[in-house]
């Protein structure tokens, strides 16, 4: 197969085909051949596809070799570092900050980079075009037979992580892209893998790598800093298991302090002695820490402004520091003391909370959590054998689930799992959820033609390393039958450049049953809609099953990175609970073009909510909800009669026209079952206004007076 990218056929390469997103160009500027073995013929370098772009080629033998040829030229730039971006091959990065014009030696140069790659189990190769600086382009493809195997990346100057060995036996096969430590390896072997994938991912929010760095059980004299899509996790029972003497750093140098975007990447199940006592968890939306046993202090800001955060059944013994973390949720943790807060600050089921004091300072605090099951992870025994431990439902619950020892729950055999690569087919991961697995997601970017269907109750389905699924030609990539006890994990739902109606669907329409003793849960899902290039999604997440609990879901409409704008990437709403019954622990939705949020279900309850109004409406008159100016953020349906929510906030930013007003962020039904508790909204830097908070109450937020506070309502 020989693909002219972006023009026509000029044989023997067939015109443009199997791609999805990007725009086209050509030039008529002769381009020089002379550099490169075997060059496309002159027309193939005078057309090109750029953007944020994918090529799935089909019809290839599946698990056959074969070599991809990438042919490039740079038509438009005249100088080096003005067109920047990464490629992969089946969810494995093969060129990284790839600049084609310093590649080639000047413009109008052809270049060509050779790979070994392996077709999926479905035949198909799956190569992924990410912009870093401007535009990702390239201007045809090769794919044709060969011996090869895997993708070997051509060498650059960004540091590769050093292998570390082969897989003990026995060892699942979790790709390339899980890297597991044992205690028995050197200290600097570990450091120089470690600091190699960190010098990768600091900065490559947009990216396509994924990775996942697994610890055994043991101690390890490392410093382990965290960057974009990557997680990292101990393997043991108790996070006492894995010890890291050092640091679990997540910083902002990256973006001199500013803390802000520190989105997509996690630790969890580790014991942490920083050294100097003080471990640093500089974190945004999507970065949660989970299950940590952190002996010392914990600083939630590197210096500038941090916009997070999410901490679960874990322990700090000495002082949370929250500098200016904007918000923040703590649920069942163990601390020792807590210093800071800016806006929003909530606490629910922790040991150690300050005292309720919100809005001076703005610490809302809940005793208990009502109903919650912790995520799901993963952990090795003695021998060796790999289980996943799902931890039993909790109820009124304060504190840690380790803290007396090995909590409640059941482990399950990892060969009781579908364990999934990129590449592999919608049908072949239907078809072994149909013969009764659980499903792993291993690192990488999962272009799906199809829907995954969980229809099996108790079905598992975890993500490593920020897996991430993106439908192609409008699919909706997941939904859940009304079935209980279902476990949805660590994944990222990024939108295709067809709009899909929807990202997850947890329930048919029409669900009823109860499923109030065995829950389905969500625990770190996050949603996409542009930003990685352009995407559209009517609504993100919508729940219709009852009794279903979210656990930091972050749900995003891009501001930011490449496919942005009003028409580019819309997206009318982020959840929609239709549900009763159903409860959300750290709900962050931010930028959507209607209702943010709408519950249309009875008995609803939402500890802490994080939103930010939609940047960029071009002006007042497009963005109406009939004659109310704007959207509400969260809105409750007319209908509903019971209602609860705690720690609340809305923030505005409306930067292309700072004239635009919302009349309010919380539009709910004015009756006794529906009560909200500690509400907050703010003009980010006085730029547009938030009339009321609820209703017709509180308020305003503007140029004046950017915040307003309201204790409870009504």
């Amino acid at each position: 197969m020989q693909i002219n990218a972006g023009g026509p056929a000029v044989a023997p390469f067939v015109a443009d085909s199997y791609y999805s997103g990007g725009t086209t160009a050509s030039t008529s500027t002769a381009i020089d051949t002379s550099g490169v073995t075997n060059p496309a013929p002159q027309a193939v370098y005078q057309s090109n596809r750029y953007g944020n772009f994918t090529y799935t080629v089909p019809n290839l033998t599946a698990g056959a070799a074969y070599t991809v040829r990438l042919h490039f030229a740079e038509t438009y730039w005249s100088a080096a570092g003005k067109r920047v971006f990464n490629v992969s091959i089946n969810g494995q990065q093969v060129l990284t900050n790839f600049d084609i014009y310093a590649a080639a030696g000047g413009a109008n140069k052809a270049v060509v980079k050779e790979f070994s790659a392996t077709a999926s189990t479905s035949g198909t190769l799956t190569i992924q075009f990410s912009t870093v600086v401007d535009n990702a382009q390239v201007n045809g493809l090769e794919i044709l037979p060969s011996a090869g195997g895997t993708p070997t990346p051509t060498p650059t100057s960004t540091p590769s992580p050093t292998p570390t060995g082969t897989p003990p036996a026995g060892t699942p096969n979790f790709g390339p892209n899980v890297y597991i430590f044992d205690p028995s390896m050197p200290s600097s072997t570990i450091q120089s893998t470690l600091d190699a994938i960190y010098s990768q991912q600091q900065t490559n929010q947009f990216g396509t790598n994924r990775y996942a760095l697994l610890f055994k059980p043991g101690t390890y004299n490392v410093t382990v800093n965290v960057g974009f899509y990557t997680q990292v996790l101990g393997l043991g029972r108790s996070p006492d298991d894995v010890v890291i003497n050092g640091a679990v750093n997540l910083d902002a140098a990256w973006m001199n302090g500013n803390a802000t975007q520190n989105f997509w990447r996690g630790a969890e199940n580790l014991k942490i002695i920083p050294s100097g006592g003080w471990n640093k968890w500089a974190a945004a939306q999507a970065s949660p820490l989970r299950r940590v046993d952190i002996q010392g202090n914990l600083l939630l800001w590197d210096g500038g402004w941090a916009s997070g955060g999410f901490l679960a059944d874990s322990l700090v013994t000495g002082q949370t520091q929250s500098g200016s973390q904007q918000q923040w949720l703590s649920r069942n943790d163990q601390l020792g003391s807590w210093n800071g807060g800016v806006w929003n600050m909530v606490f629910v089921g922790v040991n150690g909370a300050p005292p309720p004091s919100f809005p001076n300072p703005p610490e809302t605090v809940v005793n208990q959590t009502p109903v919650i099951r912790e995520k799901p992870f993963l952990y090795i025994d003695q021998s060796g054998n790999y289980y996943v431990f799902v931890p039993a439902l909790r109820s009124n619950s304060q504190g840690t689930t380790w803290a007396n020892g090995t909590p409640a729950g059941s482990s399950i055999p990892i060969s009781q799992f579908y364990i999934a690569h990129p590449g592999d087919s919608v049908a072949a991961i239907n078809n072994a959820l149909a013969q009764g697995l659980n499903l792993l997601f291993t690192p990488g970017v999962y272009q799906l033609n199809g829907t995954i269907n969980i229809t099996r109750p108790n079905t598992v389905v975890l993500g490593l390393g920020l897996a991430t699924l993106v439908p192609q030609n409008g699919v909706i990539p997941m939904t859940v039958a009304d079935v209980d006890g279902v476990s949805i994990a660590g994944l990222l739902f990024d939108a295709g450049p067809v709009n899909s109606p929807v990202l997850l669907q947890v329930g048919p329409s029409g669900s009823a049953q109860n499923h109030a003793a065995n829950p389905t849960v969500l625990s770190d899902v996050f949603f996409r809609i542009g930003g990685a290039g352009p995407g559209q999604a009517t609504q993100s997440l919508v729940i219709n099953s009852n009794n279903v609990i979210g656990d930091d879901l972050w749900l995003w409409r891009a501001d930011h990175g490449s496919g942005v704008g009003w028409t580019v990437n819309p997206a009318a709403n982020g959840l929609v609970v239709n549900g009763n019954n159903v409860t959300m622990y750290g709900l962050f939705v931010e930028h959507y073009q209607q209702y943010e949020v709408i519950w249309n279900g009875n008995g609803g309850r939402t500890y802490f909510f994080q939103n930010e109004m939609p940047y960029d409406p071009p002006n007042q008159a497009a963005w109406m909800n009939g004659s109310t100016r704007g959207y509400a953020a969260y809105k409750v349906a007319n209908s509903v009669t019971s209602h609860e929510a705690w720690g609340v906030g809305s923030y505005c930013y409306f930067n292309v026209d700072p004239s635009i007003v919302a009349d309010r962020a919380f539009e709910v039904p004015d009756t006794a079952g529906v009560t909200f508790h500690d509400l907050v909204t703010v003009s980010l830097g006085g730029v547009g206004t938030i009339q009321h908070i609820i209703n017709n109450t509180g308020g305003p937020s503007n140029s004046t007076t950017t915040n307003a506070y309201l204790v409870s309502y009504p």
